[in-house]
């Protein structure tokens, strides 16, 4: 049986292993951080921790400070806070003059569960990629998610980090190098590639290789990078295997697959589909459930991968 654990835990637990070896580290948070499970750093750093309340403009306005004051800061909430409440501070006061604020926001997507559409943010991705300087990672798993957060220690600019509620099965191994900007290529196809992100990313997986008892030959990719994406990446699958499938728990408008779009229009275009949440808010309901009924599965991505073949041998005759 596949381990899993919910990207926000594993968050939690590297930003604590990160603040032990930096003390230029500060965590922030809304008054949500036993769901955002910076709890744990602020109980250890109490000084270096801070609870601005239920007041998201105030925690990126004060996370910019801290930036300016030389600190790393960390700031969390709900990732429908976030990117909805503090858009203004985030383009304004982080994006704008370009200072080092890492944005990490839990309880993203559908998989919220029963906390309902109002909750669910299904267009984050999209908000915090059409801001300048930002730079947008989606974690697959556990092992990302740290490596992640590791790294953010020394990486500089406005960086959004979006993590989950919902326990993940683990698909990486310690052996993995997180690069900003830089796709992880699990597999190459030749009949057709799924660019995949977060939870996703293991249903992917599951898809290409129960298509592969079929006779089809189907490369996954895991896009942790939302912006700056692997052009190159994307480029190649294309040209690999003539096909693209994305797959994302976000809206297919702006988020993944919008980007994915983007770079095959400009450089290499082939038939591709989109699975997603489709222009639609959120519901209430067990998060599995939730993944069915907005087609976000292994058998979606499946049909969806057979439906872009067949486009792509029509499109050739």
């Amino acid at each position: 049986m596949s381990t899993k654990i919910a990207t926000r835990e594993s968050y939690g637990k590297a930003l604590l292993e990160l603040g032990r070896k930096n003390d230029a580290v500060v965590a922030l948070d809304a008054d949500l951080s036993g769901s955002t499970k910076t709890k744990v750093f602020g109980k250890e750093f109490p000084e270096r921790f801070f609870n601005v309340g239920i007041a998201e403009q105030n925690l990126i306005g004060t996370a910019a400070g801290l930036a300016l004051a030389g600190k790393i800061p960390f700031a969390s909430t709900f990732a429908v806070f976030a990117t909805g409440r503090a858009f203004e501070q985030i383009r304004q006061s982080v994006c704008y003059p370009q200072l080092n604020v890492k944005v990490v926001a839990s309880h993203a997507g559908i998989t919220v569960g029963e906390d309902g559409g109002s909750h669910q943010s299904i267009e984050d991705v999209a908000i915090m990629r059409s801001l300048p300087n930002m730079t947008v990672i989606v974690p697959a798993d556990d092992v990302e998610t740290r490596k992640v957060i590791e790294l953010m220690g020394t990486h500089q600019g406005p960086t959004y980090v979006r993590v989950g509620r919902a326990k993940t099965e683990v698909v990486l191994d310690e052996s993995y190098e997180f690069k900003v900007g830089k796709a992880h290529v699990f597999s190459t196809g030749t009949d057709a590639t799924v660019i995949a992100c977060g939870i996703m990313v293991p249903l992917a997986m599951t898809a290409a290789a129960e298509l592969a008892a079929e006779g089809l030959k189907v490369g996954v990719i895991n896009m942790s990078t939302i912006k700056p994406i692997d052009t190159d990446a994307v480029v190649k699958a294309a040209q690999e295997s003539g096909a693209i499938v994305t797959a994302e728990e976000h809206s297919i408008i702006g988020g993944l697959g919008g980007a994915v779009a983007e770079v095959l229009g400009e450089n290499m275009p082939v038939p591709m589909k989109r699975v997603g949440v489709m222009d639609t808010f959120g519901g209430s309901g067990k998060p599995d459930e939730l993944m069915k009924h907005f087609g976000l599965t292994s058998d979606a991505i499946k049909t969806a991968i057979k439906e872009t073949i067949a486009r792509k041998v029509s499109v050739s005759a």
